[in-house]
């Protein structure tokens, strides 16, 4: 089991850029799946990226792919979302997620620890 803590989130204008972390307890970090997902004020939350154990492959949302990379670095056991060309669609809060699964999942029932969140607002 991991637990998870967000970190990086803020208020930024359109195009502007944030990096997101996600620091995790825990010492099996490295054969976790680790994804991010965001929500909207009254919208489900909805995936956003996703990287396997060893960070060779990753899955992206397509309304972030080319503006958003996720990354993780497992000597820091930490996994994180850099965000360029930032959109005011963008504003959610995010959430770091691990599967303990090998699938890059999509779906927030495929994860099974999250963390608390943290808040990205972009003004236009």
């Amino acid at each position: 089991q991991v637990q998870l803590v967000e970190s990086g989130g803020g208020l930024v204008q359109a195009g502007g850029s944030l990096r997101l972390s996600c620091a995790a307890s825990g010492r099996t970090f490295s054969r976790y799946v680790m994804g991010w997902f965001r929500q909207a004020p009254g919208k489900e939350r909805e995936f956003v990226a996703t990287i396997s154990w060893s960070g060779s492959s990753t899955r992206y949302a397509d309304s972030v792919k080319g503006r958003f990379t996720i990354s993780r670095d497992n000597a820091k056991n930490t996994v994180y979302l850099q965000m360029n060309s930032l959109k005011p669609e963008d504003t959610a809060v995010y959430y770091c997620a691990a599967s303990r699964g090998i699938v890059l999942g999509i779906n927030t029932n495929e994860y099974d620890e999250w963390g608390q969140g943290t808040q990205v607002t972009v003004s236009s």
